[in-house]
C-alpha cells in the first residue's frame, strides 16, 4: 500500500520529539490515566509562590522594624504578636505554594526533587523559619508579662529578638540566588 503524503512527517516528529515527554516530566501521570496539568497552571503556581514570598518579606521586614526599643510600647506589643501570626501564615503559604509548584509545575516533582539547588533553597528557607520560632515565643511571653505586671521587655531582650529576625530576613535574601539558577535548569 503506498504511503500517504503526511506519514513521513508524523514519523519524523516521533523520532525528533524532545526527551521531555509526559513520562519524563510528570512521572506520577505517566503510568496513570490522569491528564497532564493544564498549561496555564504553571504561571498561576509561579504567581502564588512569588506573591507568598513577597508577603513573607514584607511581614518579616515590618516585624524587624517594630521590634526596637524606641517603638515598642504597650499598644505596639499586641500588634507585634498579630504581625508575627500573619508572618507564620505567609511562611506556610511560601512552603505550600513551593511544594505545589514542584508537584504540579511544568518540570514535575522528579526534576525538582533530584536537583540539589532545590535542597539549598529549602534548607535556607527552613533555617530562616526556624530562626523565627524564638522571637515568636518571646513576643507572646512579653504580652503575658505586660498583662500581668505592666512591664515592657528590656533593651537586651528586644535586641536579641530583633537580631534573630533581621538575620532570618537577610538569609531569605540569599534564596533568590539558587532560585534563578534552578529556574534556568542548572543543577539537574
Amino acid at each position: 500500500e503506498p504511503a500517504r503524503s503526511g506519514d513521513w512527517c508524523r514519523a519524523y516528529v516521533r523520532r525528533a520529539a524532545p526527551p521531555f515527554s509526559a513520562d519524563a516530566i510528570h512521572p506520577p501521570f505517566a503510568a496513570s490515566s490522569l491528564p497532564l496539568p493544564p498549561p496555564m497552571l504553571e504561571p498561576w503556581l509561579a504567581f502564588f509562590h512569588i506573591s507568598a514570598i513577597l508577603g513573607w518579606v514584607v511581614f518579616a521586614t515590618a516585624q524587624s522594624a517594630l521590634c526596637r526599643r524606641d517603638w515598642l510600647n504597650a499598644a505596639m506589643l499586641p500588634r507585634l504578636v498579630r504581625l508575627d501570626a500573619i508572618l507564620w501564615v505567609a511562611t506556610a503559604a511560601v512552603l505550600l505554594s513551593g511544594l505545589a509548584r514542584t508537584w504540579w509545575g511544568a518540570k514535575g516533582w522528579a526534576w525538582y526533587w533530584s536537583n540539589p539547588l532545590l535542597h539549598i533553597k529549602l534548607a535556607l528557607f527552613l533555617v530562616a523559619a526556624l530562626l523565627q520560632i524564638g522571637p515568636a515565643g518571646q513576643y507572646r511571653r512579653w504580652v503575658a508579662v505586660l498583662e500581668r505586671d505592666g512591664a515592657l521587655p528590656s533593651e537586651r531582650e528586644i535586641g536579641a529578638a530583633r537580631k534573630l529576625v533581621i538575620f532570618a530576613t537577610h538569609l531569605v535574601a540569599i534564596i533568590p540566588l539558587p532560585a534563578v539558577f534552578l529556574a534556568r535548569g542548572f543543577g539537574a
